[in-house]
């Protein structure tokens, strides 16, 4: 029941902050306020409803360090989705028409932001980390990637190789970052920044959700496998290559800081509630 509770507080937020951004699309300073607003109601209202449901401290959004975490996720980022952009183009499949639209970029502040909140809080913050309690770190990091990509299915342009490469590079790489910290600031500033700059900066689409309109007015062609074709950069296997690369990185920093939930611990977690009934 707590869970039950927990997924349609942060569903119901994330979803109707969504839909009014999106409506909101052709004004972006509507949007940029709209998806300011989804941010922070995501976060009191996982917050509230976390630490109400399971009584404690809601710890993985903590204030202390946030602002650092965020920023360094925003860096991952964008360095990330640029040497995904830089192996595109120089094989010369991604090419620059002009200057896009400054305004529209500035929107796309908003709608990023609150894709990445609501999305880490819904699949980092609550199925990871739930699951992960049940089975270890590496069956929730798994399950919860299949499902993240399996979600993806939905958008307007969504390819079954968008799919898969957003459960390998997306999935993996944004649990493994929580894992690692055991923080959602870094994987929200990570995957708002990958975003931010597929589509803000760098003007291409993102996860098959349609039209872009970010600062630079570019397109690309050639292989689907190279390009990522419909569904944008992300179905590259480039930005597997990259993704898969962070997710062991960050792997190799959880389990160096002792962060790894594995099957036995959780075992004896189970066999000790026992006892105490």
């Amino acid at each position: 029941m707590k869970l039950v509770w927990q997924i349609l507080a942060v569903v119901l937020v994330g979803a109707v902050g969504g839909q009014s951004v999106t409506a909101a699309a052709g004004n972006p300073w509507l949007s940029l306020l709209l998806g300011g607003l989804t941010v922070a109601l995501s976060v009191v209202v996982y917050r509230w409803v976390v630490g109400r449901t399971e009584r404690r401290p809601v710890t993985e959004l903590a204030w202390e360090g946030a602002r650092g975490s965020l920023l360094r996720g925003l860096v991952i980022g964008v360095a990330m989705f640029g040497c995904v952009i830089a192996n595109i183009t120089f094989l010369g499949d991604y090419t620059v028409h002009g200057f896009g639209s400054p305004t529209g970029a500035i929107g796309l502040v908003g709608f990023m932001a609150g894709a990445a909140v609501t999305e880490e809080l819904m699949f980092r913050g609550l199925l990871f980390r739930l699951v992960e309690r049940g089975l270890g770190t590496y069956p929730a990091l798994a399950l919860s990637s299949v499902i993240f990509g399996a979600a993806h299915l939905l958008n307007k342009d969504a390819t079954l190789l968008g799919a898969v490469a957003i459960s390998l590079e997306a999935g993996g790489m944004l649990a493994a970052a929580y894992a690692a910290t055991r923080s959602l600031w870094l994987p929200i500033g990570l995957h708002f920044g990958w975003n931010y700059a597929e589509s803000g900066i760098f003007g291409t689409e993102v996860s098959g959700n349609g039209d872009v309109h970010g600062l630079l007015n570019a397109s690309t062609s050639g292989s689907e496998l190279l390009t990522g074709g419909e569904f944008g950069p992300e179905a590259s296997v480039y930005a597997m290559l990259f993704g898969t690369l962070l997710t062991v990185a960050f792997l190799w920093l959880a389990r160096r800081r002792g962060h790894i939930v594995p099957r036995q611990r959780v075992e004896r977690v189970k066999a000790l509630a026992t006892l105490a009934r």
